[in-house]
């Protein structure tokens, strides 16, 4: 069940440039364990859209089964939502997004979600390049059944029960890195100063934008020999990069030496101002960010931050050419456009 919050709004609450509240980007009260990863990340969820100055009725937020995908209820109640069935979430929003690209889509999943059920519709929203933010709150386990290891629970990992994990753990930013995923990055629940902007700048990438999130589950996976624990990640965190947004309508001012930070420009006109902190590394190039990816995995490390982003990538939309108008506001006659026109399109295929 869920909890209402109090309607009640003071009335000096700050406004975002559209004019709307923290307030109306929140959602019910959690009833998710005291102390989750997950709730983090709804907090970051809720500022980085207040931030971004989204419409709150623009946001499609969609999830499919498992701790991680009942958040959607703890954000954004203003918005539209599915709660689709067990890995199934990104068939979904593929569907939407073709009926309706002038929404801002959002999908929530979890690391069972889509590392195990669900992997066949990840790996395919990925290549197809959908327009989207997918967020992956991943905890290592099944927390909505008493803690099993999920696939990507690492090797040599230890569970609650003390049971040591034998297999190697599926790597989702490695793996969305090489079936073409445009923007890869990776985050900490409790790191909120780099998570809000890595969801900001999700949100304004024009493709598919992964976003795989450690997310501690506090119940089942928070013990000593975990290595999706707090403590585990907080010690063996290496972030890649510093990041900020810089909104189109600001004045752009640069504090650090040159050749130490980059600027990427956004399909939005924002910029992404990344400063590098790893060495050797290039976010725009696949092959420097996965041999990053396979060096952290050999030093016990986790990598934070942007990981890869290809800005020049075409959506789905775009790729397929699909109508700007949204399905539902078509008129009969632009959908059944006669049988001439049926009639050779069926010529065209013979």
């Amino acid at each position: 069940m869920s909890y209402i919050r109090p309607k009640f709004v003071h009335p000096r609450l700050p406004h975002n440039n559209i004019g709307f509240t923290r307030k109306d980007y929140e959602g019910a009260l959690s009833t998710l364990c005291a102390g989750c990863g997950h709730d983090s990340i709804s907090a970051a969820i809720i500022e980085a859209c207040f931030e971004s100055n989204i419409e709150p009725h623009r946001m499609a937020k969609i999830s499919g089964i498992g701790c991680s995908s009942k958040t959607p209820t703890y954000f954004l109640s203003n918005s539209h939502g599915f709660n689709s069935v067990h890995g199934r979430m990104p068939s979904v929003a593929t569907g939407a997004n073709l009926a309706n690209r002038d929404l801002v889509y959002l999908g929530v999943s979890g690391d069972g979600d889509s590392a195990s059920i669900g992997m066949g519709q990840f790996v395919h929203a990925i290549r197809r390049n959908v327009n989207m933010t997918y967020i992956v709150m991943n905890n290592g386990c099944y927390g909505l059944t008493k803690g099993q290891d999920s696939a990507t629970a690492d090797y040599g990992s230890k569970s609650k029960a003390g049971s040591v994990n034998l297999f190697q753990g599926i790597d989702l930013c490695a793996m969305a890195i090489e079936l073409g995923a445009t923007f890869v990055a990776q985050s900490f629940s409790g790191d909120k100063r780099q998570l809000v902007p890595l969801i900001q700048a999700a949100l304004a990438h024009n493709g598919f934008a992964l976003i795989n999130v450690m997310s501690p589950c506090v119940t089942f996976n928070n013990n000593v020999g975990s290595t999706k624990s707090y403590d585990y990640v907080r010690e063996h965190n290496e972030a890649m990069s510093k990041i900020d947004i810089v909104p189109i309508r600001e004045e752009i001012t640069v504090d650090y030496e040159q050749g130490d930070v980059k600027m990427v420009e956004m399909h939005d006109g924002s910029l992404l101002q990344l400063q590098k902190l790893s060495q050797g590394w290039n976010p725009e190039d696949k092959l420097s960010t996965i041999s990053a990816l396979y060096k952290a995995r050999d030093n016990n490390e986790i990598l934070t931050g942007l990981l890869y982003i290809d800005n020049d990538s075409v959506e789905l939309n775009d790729l397929i050419n699909t109508t700007n108008t949204p399905l539902n506001q078509l008129s009969e006659k632009e959908l059944c456009p006669g049988m001439e026109v049926l009639e050779g399109i069926n010529l065209g295929f013979r």
